[in-house]
């Protein structure tokens, strides 16, 4: 037998030559050499319930290794802070490359067992071939998709692109079983050797001869009546005729091969077609022969490619877990975290900025956080019947203000802290908290992005092990307490200068004095020993600690002596208390019993210790609180003020322009009244001449006093003081009401609108365009009532105030041949508008108002959600077609979700 000269097999490969270090088992761990380290590190993981969080990476995973690894928590971590900072990397190129081209992994299978029986000896089916070969044309076209991503400059898919650029695609395996197989009929090819293409033309005559044979001999036996039909079949792998029993004479040295159930039918293998038969047989064997031959140089060459495909699987592995790793950072709206130097690295960079060692704001736990984003997913696949489409990336950018469950914390260790003492009451968040510190470092390590806001730092740390709940064991015969002291002592003996230990009520479970002794005793041991250890406690004296030695810090859990419930939130330089006798006290305890508790208190703990706890504690809480409160409203109104300065400078800078044409507009009026007064005296002095031509002596005086009383008349309509006494009176009993439009003195009697009614002092709050301000009530004037025009409604009151900004901004817009100088863009509360969660017609009514009410040259943030619903559409729609929106910019990676408008 050969094979096709297409084909040159080439030496195997070392089946070594790639090793799959980075999945086994013994390396995902970053274990230490000794069995204990990894005995307490798989505790840990198990403790900090790190397989929950890979069972949430297992849904963004799109191959099967990718959700297998996750599902058994097999996800590599970085064995050291150069590999997981480039995990980091790769999650952020795929962050950017889901955004703008996400990748196809729908042909990869996980070929590993495949090609470990191919190297075992055993012979591959066509179906294993088939996905063999699909594999790895869909690893080639992953890794052509990254190309052409790079191809363009950006750099960012780098870290992606250069984890399959040593790989072997196997291109000519993957030519050879196409050449041989064709995938979608599942049969082998003839033209995969010389000797199968002859046997197969030698089968297609021979059987072609045999057919035509059996249908004569069919023919004959149903002319003589013999059968019903003619009937050609295959009996005991031989072809043959069917005949009925009574007309066996028919085929008298025909050999009976099968009879029928009721035995009327004979099965019959005419004489002719015997050496036929033969013949097929031993063309069907070789056939099957040649096939096997086939299959096993097939299974041969991938046994030889072993070492290349199990690193291909690998690193296609990789860059799975890589886009997972990215989707669950959109998922939960995550931040990239950095890695911290270590104080003597700081100091030889040259950097100053070392007050921070470790530094995360507003994280939240990533499994309580999963509940969080389950509500907000339901409440998005119950209002898309609205006409809003909702996804997972909507979703996570509009996390933000909408979360309040769990309680974001501040993280916040310096420089040189290597242990922090953590007390407060029960049920106040400890264990949470320190939990979230834990799986943060295990999360960063491995990659993953975390729930936080802003730029998280923290160590690197090579072992993260924890001392969390009841470590009780009947079968080895350990209490609470020991089997905690079991635990630590394991702990106390593998830790390194780059650890983190996580103890949990430490020194718990026994006599208080001795627990208090052998605490103290673990933390001065711990201090010159590790990274970082975060304790929690009841023991007021080890807060004490940070007093003899700055490598201590001290952290608190807030808690309201009002409400007696917890704020979740750390107070990192504080000590927190217990609150056992407030809570006490509140819950009824008899009044003696409480009073004999606080005096046993005050004979164990000093004076100063109870008042630090105690007073200082709460007053700071309540001075901080009340600064807080007091910033916050000092910012309002700073903004509220600088708003009203920048409306007032702009009014100031048009108002010479308004002025101008209201002089010349008034000139012209005035000049218009002279030129009419002139021409209806002329008119009267004309009749008074007509008149006094055929006028009679006796009608001379009357006629006289007629002209005088109308030239007087036409005087008096034209005169300044015209009416001025009754305008004064009836200004006097005049009360404007609440809505009306009313003439302003001050502003050359200019249109403004009551806001408030007149006050005890006779001032009236009025509105003149944007600008409210309080006048006398003598320093306005009513509208003559031919010309008043009330509102009615607030729906009326909306529209004009609508519509006069619509004239204020196209009255400023009007010289459009002057560049419009648009202010900064940067995002806030005053220029953006929030349409999600509405309707459409809701939608268009507020985005129609916040662009009426919009300045000239000014930008609006429109922020519409990331979905392709009716609601993003219908913005899209009035931003490309208002006469005011000069320009837009449509989501991108610093805005999903939002829309930048430009407004003239």
């Amino acid at each position: 037998m050969q094979i096709a000269n297409l084909f040159s097999f080439s030496a195997p490969k070392s089946p070594h030559l790639f090793p799959r270090a980075a999945f086994k088992p013994s390396h995902r761990l970053s274990l230490s050499p000794t069995t204990t380290a990894a005995t307490l590190e798989a505790e840990t993981l198990q403790l900090l319930e790190w397989s929950s969080v890979c069972n949430q990476l297992s849904a963004f995973t799109s191959t099967s290794m990718g959700f297998s690894a996750a599902r058994t928590a097999a996800i590599p971590f970085g064995r050291s802070r150069d590999e997981s900072q480039k995990l980091l990397d790769q999650t952020a190129a795929a962050v950017v490359a889901i955004g703008s081209r996400p990748l196809d992994f729908s042909g990869i299978e996980d070929v590993s067992g495949i090609v470990n029986s191919a190297y075992s000896g055993v012979l591959l089916t066509i179906k294993e071939l088939c996905s063999m070969r699909r594999t790895l044309m869909a690893a080639r076209a992953l890794s052509e998709k990254l190309k052409e991503l790079s191809s363009s400059g950006d750099c960012r898919y780098l870290p992606l692109l250069e984890l399959l650029q040593n790989c072997d695609f196997q291109v000519e395996l993957e030519q050879k079983i196409r050449f041989c197989i064709d995938c979608n009929l599942s049969i082998i090819l003839s033209r995969a050797s010389d000797d199968l293409e002859i046997i197969t033309s030698e089968r297609k005559r021979n059987m072609e001869t045999l057919e035509a044979l059996l249908k004569g001999v069919s023919s004959q036996i149903f002319q003589a009546g013999g059968i019903d039909s003619p009937l050609i079949t295959k009996r005991r792998s031989r072809m043959c005729v069917a005949v009925r029993a009574s007309h066996r004479y028919l085929l008298p040295d025909g050999v009976i091969l099968d009879v029928s159930s009721s035995g009327a039918t004979y099965f019959v293998e005419p004489r002719d077609a015997v050496e036929l038969n033969n013949m097929e047989v031993r063309l069907s064997n070789a056939e099957n022969s040649e096939e096997i031959a086939i299959l096993s140089l097939l299974t041969s060459e991938i046994a030889k490619s072993k070492g290349a495909m199990e690193y291909l699987l690998d690193k296609v592995l990789e860059v799975d877990l890589a886009f997972a790793r990215a989707g669950h950072a959109l998922w939960m709206n995550g931040v990239c975290p950095s890695f911290t130097l270590e104080f003597s690295e700081v100091v030889d960079s040259g950097n100053s900025d070392y007050s921070t060692f470790l530094d995360i704001d507003g994280i939240q736990h990533p499994l309580l956080l999963e509940s969080s984003l389950r509500s907000l997913l339901d409440i998005g696949s119950k209002n898309s019947s609205d006409g809003v489409s909702y996804s997972s990336h909507h979703l996570a950018n509009s996390l933000d203000g909408v979360s309040d469950y769990p309680v974001p914390i501040d993280i916040k260790i310096g420089h040189g802290t290597r242990v922090a003492v953590i007390s407060g009451p029960n049920t106040g968040g400890k264990t949470a908290s320190m939990k979230t510190l834990g799986l943060a470092s295990l999360m960063s390590k491995a990659g993953m992005f975390l729930p936080a806001r802003n730029n998280p730092k923290l160590p690197w740390f090579n072992l993260v092990l924890a001392d969390i709940g009841d470590q009780q064991s009947l079968e080895q015969n350990l209490s609470t307490f020991s089997g905690h002291m079991s635990r630590i002592r394991n702990i106390l003996e593998v830790v390194s200068e780059e650890s983190l230990v996580l103890i949990d009520e430490i020194g718990g479970g026994t006599d208080p004095s001795e627990g208090l002794a052998l605490s103290t005793s673990i933390l001065q041991y711990l201090k010159d020993r590790v990274n970082l250890a975060v304790v929690t406690t009841h023991y007021a004296d080890l807060s004490r600690l940070k007093e003899k030695d700055n490598r201590f810090e001290n952290a608190a859990m807030e808690f309201s002596l009002e409400t007696l419930q917890p704020k979740y939130q750390i107070l990192w330089g504080s000590s927190g208390d217990s609150n056992a006798l407030s809570i006490a006290r509140t819950v009824g305890f008899d009044k003696n019993v409480v009073e004999n508790a606080e005096k046993w208190i005050e004979r164990l703990v000093p004076e100063q210790q109870l008042e630090r706890r105690g007073l200082l504690n709460q007053s700071l809480g309540e001075e901080r609180d009340r600064l807080e409160a007091q910033a916050k409203k000092a910012a309002s109104l700073h903004a509220d003020v600088i708003e009203l300065y920048c409306e007032i400078q702009d009014e100031a800078e048009d108002l010479d322009k308004r002025e101008t044409a209201l002089m010349l507009k008034e000139t012209l009026l005035v000049q218009r009244e002279v030129k009419a007064a002139k021409s209806q005296m002329e008119t009267v002095l004309q009749e008074f001449e007509n008149e006094l031509r055929t006028a009679s002596s006796n009608q001379l005086n009357s006629l006289i006093r007629k002209s005088e009383s109308a030239i007087s008349s036409i005087l008096e309509a034209h005169s300044p003081g015209y009416g001025s006494s009754a305008r004064e009176t009836d200004a006097n009993s005049y009360t404007p009401e609440v809505g009306e439009q009313v003439h302003l003195k001050g502003l050359r009697g200019k249109l403004a609108t009551v806001v408030e009614a007149p006050a005890d002092d006779e001032t009236v709050l009025v509105q003149y365009g944007k600008i409210k301000v309080r006048v006398k009530k003598s320093d306005i004037s009513p509208i003559p009532s031919s010309k008043k025009k009330a509102t009615t409604g607030s729906t009326q009151r909306l529209k004009q105030q609508l519509q006069a900004s619509r004239e204020f901004q196209s009255q400023r817009g009007d010289n459009k041949g002057e560049e419009v100088s648009y202010g900064p863009v940067v995002q806030t509360s005053k220029n953006t508008v929030d349409l999600r969660g509405m309707r459409v017609e809701e939608a268009s009514y507020n985005l129609e108002m916040a662009i009426a009410e919009r300045e000239s040259g000014s930008v609006l943030f429109v922020i519409h959600g990331m979905g392709t619903g009716a609601v993003k559409e219908r913005a899209l729609e009035m931003l490309r077609n208002h006469p005011r929106v000069a320009n837009y910019e449509q989501e991108s990676s610093r805005n999903y979700g939002c829309t930048i408008a430009y407004i003239n």
